[in-house]
């Protein structure tokens, strides 16, 4: 999945508890256990999942793995990948979810990698870029990356990325057992 830019306000506090505790119904529904991988928003989803009361019963596990080794070391992201793709790239979220997955033993793995500013733009990743991505465990494993383009401050985008996590989870539920 490819995705555009978004300019709205960032979501609150409260907007972000309810996006949790929808996601936390649907987890447990399913009965799958979630991990979360995170570069840009440094535990913020994670931060959001288990401000939910009872989240224990689904959420396994949160790695915030901001730098490059970090990422290696933690969750197996390649060398490779980074070298040749980046930190902020489909290839590395793809690794980046996988390796959370497997590591925690969960069901399904969100992973979030960013430029979330004021600095750090790449030619062709500017500040806002910020990439997902989904790894589930059911027969055959499924992996799904996502883009964006945030806009706003550094608050913002990393707001805007928790809550895009939480909605791209949403979909791949809704496919859920």
């Amino acid at each position: 999945m490819v995705g555009r830019g978004t300019s709205g306000a960032a979501p609150s506090d409260a907007a972000l508890l309810r996006l949790a505790q929808r996601r936390g119904r649907a987890l447990e529904s399913a009965q799958w256990r979630l991990a979360a991988a995170e570069s840009c928003t440094a535990g913020w989803v994670a931060k959001a999942i288990t401000d939910v009361a009872g989240s224990s019963r689904w959420f396994e596990s949160g790695y915030v793995t901001y730098s490059n080794g970090a990422k290696m070391r933690e969750l197996g992201v390649p060398a490779r990948t980074l070298a040749r793709y980046g930190a902020v790239s489909a290839q590395t979220v793809q690794a980046m979810a996988r390796g959370a997955r497997r590591r925690a033993g969960a069901d399904i793995a969100i992973a979030v990698s960013g430029i979330a500013g004021p600095d750090g733009a790449v030619p062709g990743k500017p500040v806002g870029t910020v990439w997902f991505g989904l790894d589930v465990r059911r027969g055959q494993p499924i992996v799904r990356t996502a883009h964006r383009r945030f806009r706003g401050d550094r608050e913002a985008v990393r707001r805007k990325s928790v809550a895009c996590a939480l909605r791209l989870l949403a979909r791949q539920l809704r496919h859920a057992p």
